[in-house]
């Protein structure tokens, strides 16, 4: 049986590399690390199918040192130390440091990253791991600070089609079956930027014609509603379904939040991932319409720290229900993002005299704090005054929305700051 096409075509080189070129195109950082015959260890951080496993066994193969692998899902603390034991035995005097790539570090317990960090400090190994999820919440400090971060993109769409013209003129099982690529919307769209997952969408359409292929969405849609999981790694569309499901609490249905939370559970879903989630579509989504919802996704996610499947799942329906079932807002959401546009289109403005603290004389004498006006001195403990940077005045970046919760607090921006709030 041979192998999978998207095996069969992983690049040995990084001119055969397709995609992220700020980090591996000339002169970018990695590509002159490498260049250089030393690397220092990283983390690679980016969604699946993107390279980040072809991307350590190219560095390991161009600087001709041992490479050892290990997966955070199957590997324990003695492995680790295994590992790094052998990795200390094989080395010689003044040879580059073997390679230890992990994959999916983000899996691995806080007692396996700690095993980790006096060989990383050592320099016995250079670490190389790679995840999809926010190595800030996943990968302990000590870890994390002595490792760069890349940050690794989807595929671009001349990077997927690139990817397609080589697989059906240089592998050696495509080509000889004369595939005609008609059409690819449909191909790049059910890929969502992954390699692996447009390689094995590619490789289902193939192998369920006969003769000559001409490829066309009409095609591809039809052979993927046959066989909706082929084209998935693990027989669950992780990023597609978690997708789902947040796009199902935002949209206010529990019926369609619970089924794909289920769908994730079955599929072996970290909790906390599903958790995290929902804190982020608390904020995002809910917002201030209801601000317990914040509350409740944070409890939610404290209780699965605490108690673990199968009693998670009680606590994270919960919180599932009642996120869909509540009023939504992103006011604040949309006021956070146009406050950041605002700061990198002006720079660095000055804050206004009279709000900055004075605490010294000189920062007295220079009018630092002079004409602040404690609004607790005042009726209804507010009084108005300027806020912004003088060149800023008259800007406006938060839009209450017309919800009930928010009605009262847009209301009391009306009666406090007059038609500056009237919208």
């Amino acid at each position: 049986m041979s192998e999978p096409l998207a095996e069969r075509l992983r690049p040995r080189t990084l001119d055969d590399y397709i995609g992220q070129q700020h980090l591996v195109g000339e002169g970018a950082v990695l590509r002159r690390m490498i260049d250089s015959g030393r690397i220092s260890s990283f983390i690679l951080w980016g969604p699946p199918g993107v390279g980040k496993t072809t991307l350590a066994q190219i560095i390991a193969h161009r600087l001709e040192t041992p490479f050892y692998t290990l997966s955070a899902v199957t590997s324990g603390v003695k492995d680790v130390r295994d590992v790094i034991e052998k990795a200390q035995k094989g080395r010689f005097f003044n040879e580059a440091s073997p390679i230890l790539f992990i994959d999916e570090i983000h899996r691995f317990s806080k007692s396996q990253q700690d095993s980790l960090l006096g060989a990383v400090e050592r320099g016995i190994v250079t670490l190389i791991g790679a995840t999809t999820e926010n190595p800030s919440f996943e990968v302990i400090r000590p870890l994390l600070s002595r490792c760069q971060l890349y940050v690794l993109k989807s595929l671009e769409k001349d990077d997927l089609l690139k990817l397609l013209e080589r697989a059906v003129t240089k592998d050696l099982i495509l080509k000889e079956r004369h595939i005609d690529l008609k059409e690819t919307g449909a191909m790049l769209r059910y890929s969502g930027g992954d390699a692996r997952k447009l390689l094995n969408i590619l490789e289902l359409v193939v192998e369920s014609e006969s003769g000559d292929v001409v490829v066309t969405d009409e095609l591809v849609v039809a052979r993927l509603q046959q066989n909706p999981l082929a084209y998935d790694k693990d027989g669950e569309m992780h990023y597609d379904i978690i997708s789902a499901f947040i796009k199902s609490i935002r949209g206010s249905d529990p019926d369609a939040a619970l089924y794909w939370m289920a769908r994730m559970i079955e599929g072996g879903e970290d909790p906390q991932f599903i958790a995290r989630r929902m804190v982020i579509s608390a904020s995002e989504d809910i917002g201030l319409a209801n601000p317990n919802a914040l509350l409740l996704a944070n409890a939610a996610f404290d209780t699965v720290m605490k108690i673990g499947w199968p009693e998670a799942r009680i606590a994270l329906a919960e919180c599932a229900v009642y996120l869909a079932t509540s009023a939504k807002s992103n006011s604040a959401y949309l006021g956070i993002d146009a406050a950041l546009a605002l700061v990198r289109e002006t720079g660095n403005q000055p804050v206004p005299l009279h709000i900055r603290n004075a605490p010294t004389q000189l920062m007295k004498q220079l009018g630092y704090h002079d004409g602040y006006k404690y609004p607790h001195d005042y009726p209804g403990h507010f009084t108005p005054q300027q806020y912004l940077p003088d060149a800023l005045t008259d800007k406006r970046l938060w839009h209450g929305q017309h919800n009930p919760a928010e009605e009262k607090l847009w209301q009391r921006m009306i009666n406090y700051w007059g038609k500056r709030f009237e919208e």
